[in-house]
């Protein structure tokens, strides 16, 4: 090797750092611990980065049930197929499904050793080579080894090739040319067309990626419905027991064919309901930990709870309004803008943070939030109020005021706001950008959907002209977010994207250095501003809900739950 080479390979195995430079500045010392506030941008939450009460698994009592709450009881049990990428699939996949590296709450990522042994990148031949060494002792609880085939099946449905397949993201695995035996079954060689920094959000399950069998992906049917109403394949230390769609609850054992660890929890019960039942639910006893984000009642109600506890910490997650531009109002970029300068966002953040503890401060960056390295405003004004300005854009496309509403060839600026059931927040952000919208003749009629409807039914298939949810991000700023925003992004809701967005995270992912990759992810947020198709509301809070005794699970920030960790204190 020569020492060009020798130098190049070190700076290539220096790229996985890459993300660690863009993670929240205000980071634990140690595993697993709750953080001091850290510095962060003027008007922006000062946050702690994780908050799940710490405990050794010896302070743990052996056995019991874990009963937890999620907002929908899902048909596409596939995280990584377009379908499966909402968080109750999520949550509900991570017991059960390959991961292959750990996030810590700085975004450290390290190896996994239930799956993996070692995983490392090289340059062979001047590219990129990645060699997965796999834990021989890792099988399907069919009894089939996880072997590199598996890793070969993933890449070939998620490469984006074969226009049959659905995934959810195909970043990174659209990059990779081949993917072949090592040494022996247990190992791959995976070799990329061009350098991919943030290889490490491959088979993650921060980045939401897991591993799934070859068994149930040979082909983009079974990709498409091996996982439609059942999970019929898993590799953790938890397995499927019931799923109940009558009773709403998916109910996960203990798996005695486990490699690893052993469980300290016997059982995990997700029970799926309406998101402003979860805290009178927890108030009573019924489920032991519930995400409730911005909601000031639950806030309020997990406070007043005897026996429990509020876990807080920020991460890169942020609620936020999507315009759908497959719609013919909303077709041209320009109306978009307009809409944004026409949503009145303080007036909206104030009403969904008011009585949280929680600064109300805007977010103008969709790649980044403000308690990270690299976070600037590249909004171009279009994040300001400014329904003078809106009017203007709307009089130049063509939508004139005619009494009270705008109409374009006699038709009515009307847009459909979908929002998801028992969403306090939608509904609060439907009510203000109905009035401020209204204020500049555009008309906004609610649609409020079933909340197992609104991803399958509405959001998934763009039957909407505006919507609300929270996007949830990961340790890795641009391939986390990519399926997001470009242009054929299996989760681009908006429909609509711009080369220039593709390029600048793809230049992103690639960047030889911190500096480079900061100055990409702008530059894409910036083209993002312009395509107008998002619009950033503010940091999300990570507010859970938790019985005081319940250890190692909680407010995770950029870190991972391990599974086999969670317990409840002796």
């Amino acid at each position: 090797m020569s020492r060009r080479l020798q130098h190049r390979t070190a700076l290539l195995a220096g790229l996985t750092a890459l993300s660690l430079s863009l993670t929240l500045c205000s980071c634990a010392s140690g595993q697993g611990g709750a953080a001091a506030d850290g510095p962060s941008a003027t008007g922006a939450p000062k946050l702690t980065s994780i908050d799940v009460n710490p405990r050794e698994r010896s302070q743990l009592r052996q056995g019991g049930t874990l009963h937890l709450a999620i907002a929908q009881f899902s048909r596409q049990w596939s995280p990584i197929q377009t379908d499966g990428s909402e968080s109750s699939t999520i949550s509900v996949s991570k017991p059960l499904l390959p991961t292959f590296f750990r996030s810590d709450a700085a975004g450290t990522q390290t190896v996994n050793p239930a799956y993996l042994q070692d995983a490392h990148a090289e340059l062979r031949d001047g590219r990129q080579v990645v060699v997965w060494t796999l834990n021989p002792k890792a099988h399907w609880s069919d009894g089939t080894p996880i072997t590199w085939r598996d890793l070969e099946a993933n890449w070939r449905a998620l490469n984006g090739k074969d226009p049959a397949y659905r995934p959810a993201s195909n970043t990174g695995f659209e990059q990779v040319s081949s993917v072949e035996r090592g040494k022996d079954d247990f190992q791959a060689v995976m070799t990329f067309d061009r350098p991919f920094s943030e290889w490490q959000s491959m088979f993650n399950g921060a980045a939401n990626a897991p591993l799934l069998p070859a068994s149930r992906l040979a082909t983009p049917e079974l990709f498409n419905s091996a996982y439609l109403d059942a999970i019929p394949v898993t590799a953790g230390p938890f397995k499927v027991e019931r799923l109940d769609r009558a009773a709403q609850t998916i109910t996960l054992v203990a798996d005695p064919a486990w490699w690893g660890d052993k469980p300290m929890l016997d059982r995990i019960v997700f029970h799926a309901m309406l998101p402003n039942a979860m805290a009178p639910a927890f108030a009573k006893g019924e489920i032991d930990l519930f995400n409730n984000g911005p909601d000031v009642a639950g806030y309020q109600t997990i406070k007043s709870t005897k026996g429990a506890a509020v876990r807080r910490a920020g991460g890169p997650d942020f609620r936020q309004l999507t315009l759908n531009a497959r719609t013919p109002a909303l077709s041209d970029a320009t109306v978009r803008q307009a809409v944004f300068q026409a949503i009145n966002r303080d007036a909206v953040i104030r009403s969904d943070l008011n009585g949280l503890d929680w600064p109300a401060a805007p977010l103008n960056n969709h790649l980044l939030v403000a308690n990270q390295n690299a976070y600037r405003d590249n909004s171009l004004g279009l994040s300001r109020y400014d329904p003078a300005e809106a009017a203007r854009k709307l009089d130049a496309a063509g939508w004139r005021l005619d009494g009270d509403v705008r109409k374009r060839n006699g038709r009515e600026l009307n847009l459909r706001m979908v929002i998801p059931a028992g969403v306090t927040q939608a509904q609060s952000e439907a009510d203000s950008a109905t009035r401020t919208l209204k204020d500049i003749g555009i008309k906004v009629t609610t649609v409020t959907a079933a909340a197992n409807e609104f991803f399958d039914k509405y959001v998934n298939r763009g039957d909407f002209d505006i919507t609300a949810y929270s996007l949830l991000g990961t340790p890795f700023p641009a391939s986390g977010n990519r399926a997001d925003f470009v242009q054929n992004g299996g989760t681009n809701h908006v429909g609509a994207g711009s080369p220039a967005v593709d390029a600048a995270l793809d230049r992103a992912a690639a960047a030889p250095d911190a500096a480079t990759a900061s100055e990409a992810i702008n530059q894409a947020d910036g083209e993002l501003w312009k395509v107008a198709g998002v619009l950033p509301l503010y940091q999300r809070p990570q507010l859970y809900g938790a019985r005081a005794n319940l250890a190692n699970i909680g407010a995770q920030g950029l870190s991972d739950i391990v599974w086999e960790n969670v317990g409840f204190e002796r």
